[in-house]
């Protein structure tokens, strides 16, 4: 089991030293800017989402903890060339596996690598931070141009 947390530091730590589709996208068509106040992670989304629904190109700005830095660099990269009903699905589950909701590694689910953040689901005072970069892609996905880890569009208070 250590080996096994070992390697999720890693990947963690390699997204968040390199992290992919970093930077701005020209000619996107959805965007959202998120907050998480509490700790001053902050990020853009944003999106070029093709006529048929698929997400062409994804990037991410801004910045963070390594923690939300790496599941920015993570999320863009598995959401990228896939449809945007797909990358709801994983919003969903992500959010719910890091509350508790979703045993990953019981219970069907898409997560795949992205299970690396399982052990952020034992530490609530990174829960946001992981959530906040997806929480983000949602707005943009859904139109809304701001979202902050608190208040009324706390992420964690969805179900």
């Amino acid at each position: 089991m250590a080996d096994l947390r070992s390697l999720y530091q890693e990947v963690i730590l390699d997204h968040n030293k390199n992290p992919r589709n970093f930077g701005e996208l020209e000619g996107a068509s959805h965007h959202a800017h998120g907050d998480n106040p509490l700790c001053g992670d902050s990020y853009d989304i944003s999106v070029l989402l093709g006529e048929d629904g698929t997400i062409e190109d994804i990037r991410f700005s801004g910045s963070g903890c390594a923690i939300s830095k790496s599941a920015a660099s993570m999320m863009t990269h598995r959401v990228k060339g896939k449809k945007a009903e797909y990358a709801e699905v994983l919003v969903d589950e992500f959010r719910q596996m890091l509350v508790g909701e979703l045993d990953p590694e019981a219970e069907d689910n898409e997560l795949g690598h992205l299970k690396v953040f399982l052990g952020v689901a034992g530490r609530p005072e990174r829960i946001k931070c992981a959530v906040l970069p997806w929480h983000t892609l949602r707005a943009a996905l859904r139109g809304k141009e701001v979202v902050s880890t608190e208040g009324d569009a706390d992420p964690l208070a969805e179900s």
